[in-house]
């Protein structure tokens, strides 16, 4: 890695604004420093980049391929700027001009190219994978408008589209000469000659896929890790329709060929959205496989040694079609036999599962998926028939487990199991819900291939969410454990023995206090809320769904109102309950569940016997940059979704790292993050996985729980009856009658936690303790520690040397 020192990169700053705009320093914008900042990292990290994968292809090293709809990256500058060891340096020149870096920063939009957990996660393991030295590519769709801008009015969510690419663009280094041409729609005729096998796909429409590439460097510039955008392109313009004065049918074309790269996530609650979806995915199958294939041929002449040198990682279901895009290119374009083809496909690819919701287990319906694709799906008939085959022989005679195991079945083609079936591996992504898809989920296919089933539980890009981000616990931690967690996180655990220093303890209260007086400032400055930094931040901050039960928090908050409207003088911990979270633009309950959280802190608000002691904060538009700012200042970090449904969550690692106290169900990576920090310093509440299920299968009945409990009963009829005009009967009728994630079940519990939270924290030195094991324990779940067990136990590869 290339060190400057503070004259020689002051002189690359002002070279390269004299270049790109004719203007001095003290002449400049924020934005033309911010994007001449940007255009020398990216050159820095594209020139590293070139040497890493030199090195690499030197010593034949595996390359890992990870294929992901979402990669959540956020802002590019700070991190990049951290990594490369270049942000104390760039900060020092432009103090000389009176600038601060900080507001460099803050001209740079998140590139919000995912909803969520699933895209941040992408966007970790390439710091990962490019720090611990793994060659890796990431590949995804270079989505013209990310995950929404979302606005709050009057309690209901507004999604403006976010059109991150005019302040992002600068990041990103387009291809054109590397584009691959995408197929869909028309027919397919076959023909024998001898024994080979010719297919012809007639009258299909194209899609150009051109790449664009944005950069990760990793810590301290071991290694770094590219990620290849794809954009859809029209293969020409349609001049015959448009000189016959055919103007809309000639744009039309070109527009619906660029449509697929337009936006993340249609809404798929209608069949034209249900279709442009799988043809996103279709669209990155096929243009990584043409990619990754190329690239390797190029470098050794035959795709017989791709499962040696190339490890293909499907991010959930979403990039399954890879599956047969890879048969399609052995089988149609190489000539290979299917046997060979699926050998080759077999110990290429990996699947990680995500979820065990049902309705991200994709399943297509066969006419639609015929209709598009239909080359890949004649190869799934194929498949399907060779699965069925192969399971026949495993168990013998059992068609529903059969029916059940196959590709194809009740007129869908299944994700899941073509996954299933094919991959070599297929890992869950915490210990609880790696056990749970071979109980469950996956039982079958647990029986049919035992030893394709492994656990990786997830990580985080810790430097970010804690050196980048939490300066002053960065500090502490050096004065008291040196530095090396900088490198090595689990180095963090050398804080356990300062747990009984009242000293330390007192510094990492301290720490904690001014982050809040600073998150609360920020607040105050961007929205004009007060909230009071020496109450509790009790944060509840992810995606809006049910099976998250930000609703289990919002009706213990109506509870807490009642209970200070009757007793005003009664003790109380002040608390600040922050939510921040979009809700999928189709999903009207989450968007319900918002409307409530955002209601109750208007209620709180305006009533002066409770807002003293009660706030409610919904921060609008969450991202990776308000993610950044918030994680510091946290106190309670809320996860408490119904045991069994999360798979894994990493913002709970966020918290842990920063010293705030989960307040959980024993779900997902709480499992880990209680053993790693201790039981004793977590607050954990409500059913296992084994009661709930016990519970599912004797028949839930939420009123058996809601009838017998005063608390639920009083604040469902206050919900329902609503205040100032407005009601939340539909949330309350769903409550009392479905309640499909048991919410009402676990309310007595949840109450009493919470109970727990206001006990602990007015024990100050307890409370700093159990914040202080959570800090030293949070080291395993760094994206560094994820990334190895992947190239230990999936990849089979190991840094470059």
């Amino acid at each position: 890695m290339t060190k400057y020192t503070k004259k020689e990169f002051e002189k690359l700053l002002k070279e390269k604004l004299n270049s790109e705009y004719g203007i001095t320093l003290e002449l400049a914008s924020n934005q033309q420093i911010y994007r001449v900042l940007a255009l020398l990292t990216r050159r820095m990290m594209s020139d590293q980049h070139k040497r890493f994968q030199s090195r690499a292809y030197g010593t034949g090293t595996k390359q890992v391929y990870y294929l992901c709809m979402e990669f959540l990256m956020g802002r590019s500058l700070k991190s990049s700027l951290f990594n490369l060891g270049l942000a104390e340096v760039a900060s020092a020149v432009l103090a000389d001009a009176d600038i601060k870096l900080d507001s460099i920063y803050e001209e740079e939009p998140d590139a919000g190219l995912g909803n969520g957990g699933l895209g941040r996660l992408a966007a970790c393991y390439l710091d990962g994978m490019a720090t611990t030295g793994i060659a890796g590519t990431g590949y995804s769709i270079l989505y013209e408008y990310g995950i929404f801008k979302q606005k709050i009015v009057d309690g209901w969510q507004q999604e403006k589209a976010d059109n991150w690419l005019p302040g992002g663009q600068v990041w990103l280094k387009s291809h054109p000469d590397q584009s691959i041409e995408i197929k869909f729609d028309g027919e397919i005729e076959e023909a024998w000659e001898g024994t080979f096998h010719h297919v012809t796909h007639k009258n299909y429409n194209s899609v150009i896929a051109v790449p664009s590439d944005m950069y990760v460097a990793g810590y301290d510039g071991q290694g770094v890790a590219k990620l290849r955008l794809w954009q859809a392109k029209a293969p020409d313009f349609d001049m015959k329709s448009f000189n016959a004065g055919e103007y809309g049918s000639a744009i039309t074309k070109n527009a619906s060929a660029e449509l697929i790269s337009k936006i993340l996530y249609p809404n798929d609650n209608h069949m034209e959205g249900k279709i442009l979806r799988l043809r996103q995915q279709y669209f990155l199958s096929a243009a990584s496989i043409g990619d990754i294939c190329q690239n390797h041929l190029a470098q050794y002449g035959s795709l017989d040694t791709l499962p040696e040198k190339a490890a293909i990682q499907l991010n959930d279901t979403h990039p399954t079609l890879a599956i047969p895009e890879l048969m399609r290119v052995l089988l149609d374009e190489c000539g290979y036999g299917w046997a060979k083809a699926f050998d080759i496909c077999r110990r290429t690819f990996a699947y990680t599962n995500h979820t065990v919701m049902s309705e991200a287990l994709e399943k297509w319906n066969v006419d639609i998926f015929r209709t598009t694709l239909p080359r890949i799906y004649s190869i799934l008939e194929e498949l399907d028939r060779c699965c069925r085959a192969d399971f026949e022989k495993a168990f013998p005679g059992d068609k529903g487990k059969i029916d059940y195991m196959a590709i194809l079945g009740d007129n869908q083609v299944r994700m899941a199991n073509i996954c299933c079936y094919v991959c070599h591996s297929i890992n869950g992504v915490s210990k609880l819900h790696s056990e749970i898809i071979k109980d469950s989920v996956f039982h079958d296919y647990y029986l049919y291939k035992p030893q394709a089933f492994k656990n990786v539980t997830n990580g985080i890009a810790y430097r970010r969410w804690l050196l980048a981000s939490n300066p002053r616990l960065t500090n502490l931690l050096c004065e008291t454990i040196g530095d090396g967690f900088k490198h090595d996180a689990s180095q963090l655990a050398r804080l356990n023995k300062f747990s009984a220093d009242k000293g330390v303890l007192q510094a990492l209260e301290q720490v904690k206090r001014d982050n809040k007086i600073e998150f609360a400032s920020h607040l105050h400055r961007v929205t004009g809320q007060i909230i009071d930094p020496g109450s509790i931040f009790d944060c509840q901050v992810k995606r809006m769904h049910e099976y998250k039960r930000q609703h289990l928090n919002a009706l213990n908050i109506a509870a807490q109102y009642l209970y200070l409207k009757e007793n005003p003088n009664a003790a109380f911990t002040p608390k600040t309950y922050i939510f921040g979270a979009k809700a999928a633009p189709g999903y009207y309950m989450a968007k319900q569940m918002i409307r409530l959280s955002c209601k109750l802190g208007e209620l709180s608000d305006a009533d002066p016997a409770v807002r003293e002691k009660l706030q409610v904060v919904y921060l609008e538009d969450y991202n990776v940059t308000t993610s950044e700012r918030l994680m510091p200042a946290s106190e309670v970090s809320e996860q408490i979704s119904l045991a069994g449904t999360e798979a894994s969550g990493t913002g709970n690692m966020k918290f842990m790292l920063n010293g705030a106290i989960t307040l959980g169900t024993l779900d997902g990576a709480n499992v880990e993050i209680a053993d790693a920090a201790g039981k004793e310093n977590e607050i954990i509440f409500g059913m296992l996985t084994h009661e709930v299920d016990a519970l599912k299968a004797m028949g839930y009945h939420p009123s058996m729980f809601a009838n017998r409990d005063e608390t639920a009963l009083r604040v469902l009829s206050f919900l329902e009856k609503g205040w100032n005009g407005e009601d939340f009967h539909e949330i309350v009728n769903n409550l009392r009658t479905s309640d499909p994630y048991m919410v009402m079940a676990d309310f007595v519990d949840y109450r009493r936690a919470q109970e727990d939270v206001q006990k602990l924290y007015a024990d100050r030195e307890r409370w700093n303790r159990m914040s202080l094991a959570n800090i030293a324990g949070s080291g395993v779940f760094s994206a560094d520690r994820s990334v190895t067990d992947y190239a230990n136990n999936i990849w089979g590869t190991h840094p470059v040397k």
